[in-house]
């Protein structure tokens, strides 16, 4: 327990000290007009006060990875707590504030654009083909895993294939349709429900004196699975995330003022972290890793929550945790297919002020995802975590740029950045999805691979600090 409440403090803390280190080396300028007010056109620049885009930008990032990816992560027991309080203060919150903030300074451009311009033109096509192949099984398995837990509270005539008709309707519309016209003002309810199930179930974890166990870094996988680099694609969402770039756009072009993008970007990221945290603890604490294995076997992810909820809060309170569950992969599946549609509505230079012409973009987009629904779960799962944690390698080196050419401490962007190149290159090398190469050998090649390029990045860096790169999107504003 004692662990555990140390965690939940050291992430709180990091808000009111590491972040405000990280705003003040990005350098905010309250007095500059955001995106929000210059490009205002009623559809996806739309101002919005900093609660209810914080509050969105919560719900957007969240989707199941901070509870399915720490219940799978507790397998490896406590030494996931470790990977979350510090993958989220060190990378997942600089990653998140410095994706949101580097889009506002942008005209709230997304990651393939940045890519495009810090890291050479030819990183905007690669970044675009990875965000798409993200943003796409994102949106999927945002489809699967809430009809899943929806199934479980509905009586066996409602088919899954209902559930998700009517998900994908609701996706739809939230693709389609101005952010504040749906978004703006469903999710503080959401939102509510949201908070009330973790709170809840956090809050019994310390009223039943739950025996959550200490810091431990022994690997207590019951398969046997190692933790590196394994254990940094378990638990994604709860510590260091590529969705989130994904994500921090569609808020860079609704946020009405620069100083608050450390409350919307970095606070987020560790509220998430704290989500995390309460569903890493519930599960160590009332399974052995043997049940919780088999469990996850049998049922997956949304069968420990349906459970662990029942145990904790009881029938009626076990529901309104499963349905705060629920809410998390829904609100984040429709800012998915809505990210896709703007990165590919930017990448085509499609205007998007036309209801027509975001129907042409988005309905190829679910036809697609209706398709991949038909896929196993976890196949799913294990492509979406790669892509997940190489979106956030790119992205994590875009702030690194940016950071540098303004000369500015670009440490706290590349050295999280140098660490998951190495775990991605290492997992790719590893896998059976990728080379399937012996472990040992996997982490040589790895090794090179990323000093590779790293030297490469440092190369161009250099070039791009002499050539005075246009960091933003006014030249007659001062950086």
């Amino acid at each position: 327990m004692i662990t555990f409440i140390l965690s939940i403090v050291l992430l709180v803390l990091a808000y009111f000290t590491y972040g405000k280190y990280v705003e003040r080396t990005f350098g905010v300028h309250n007095e500059r007009q955001t995106p929000a007010y210059r490009l205002k056109d009623g559809v996806d620049y739309v101002p919005m006060g900093k609660n209810r885009n914080g509050l969105i930008q919560l719900l957007n990032i969240a989707g199941v990875g901070p509870i399915f990816g720490p219940i799978m992560g507790a397998l490896y027991g406590p030494v996931a707590f470790l990977w979350i309080v510090l993958g989220s203060i060190f990378a997942g919150a600089v990653h998140d504030y410095l994706t949101g903030m580097i889009s506002l300074r942008n005209k709230g451009a997304h990651l393939p654009e940045l890519a495009g311009k810090f890291l050479g033109k030819t990183m905007k096509h690669v970044v675009n083909a990875f965000a798409a192949l993200l943003l796409i099984l994102v949106g999927t398995v945002f489809v699967t895993s809430p009809a899943a837990l929806i199934s479980s509270l509905t009586p066996d005539w409602v088919t899954m294939s209902v559930i998700i008709g009517f998900i994908f309707v609701y996706y739809i519309l939230a693709t389609l349709l101005p952010i504040d016209k749906i978004i703006g003002r469903i999710y503080p309810y959401f939102g509510a429900l949201l908070l009330i199930s973790a709170f809840g179930i956090g809050a019994m974890l310390f009223i039943k004196g739950a025996p959550i166990p200490e810091l431990s870094l022994e690997n207590m996988h019951p398969a046997g699975i190692g933790i590196f680099p394994a254990l940094f694609f378990t638990i994604s969402c709860g510590a260091l995330s590529g969705f989130h770039a994904t994500q921090s756009p569609i808020i860079s072009r609704t946020t009405e003022k620069e100083k608050e993008g450390r409350f919307i970007f970095y606070g987020m990221m560790i509220a998430e972290a704290v989500i995390a945290m309460i569903w890493a603890a519930a599960s160590m604490s009332l399974f052995d890793g043997q049940t919780l294995n088999e469990m996850l076997a049998n049922g997956g992810p949304a069968a420990v929550v349906n459970e662990v909820s029942i145990m904790m809060l009881g029938g009626i309170g076990g529901t309104l945790a499963v349905l705060g569950v629920i809410v998390l992969p829904i609100t984040s599946g429709d800012t998915a297919f809505r990210s896709l549609r703007m990165i590919i509505a930017d990448y085509f230079n499609i205007e998007q002020h036309s209801f027509m012409k975001r129907l042409y973009i988005a309905i190829p987009l679910f036809v697609i995802s209706f398709g991949l629904t038909k896929i196993d779960f976890n196949i799913l799962w294990r492509y979406f975590n790669w892509a997940n944690q190489s979106t956030a390698v790119i992205a994590l080196f875009v702030g690194a740029m940016y950071l540098y050419v303004k000369g500015r401490n670009y440490f706290i962007a590349l050295i999280p950045g140098i660490f998951m190149l190495y775990c991605v290159s290492v997992y790719i090398l590893n896998q059976k999805i990728g080379f399937n190469l012996p472990m040992n050998i996997s982490c040589i090649i790895g090794a090179v691979i990323t000093l590779g390029l790293l030297i490469m990045f440092m190369m161009f860096a250099k070039k791009q600090k002499a050539l005075k790169l246009r960091l933003d999107d006014d030249a007659d504003i001062a950086a």
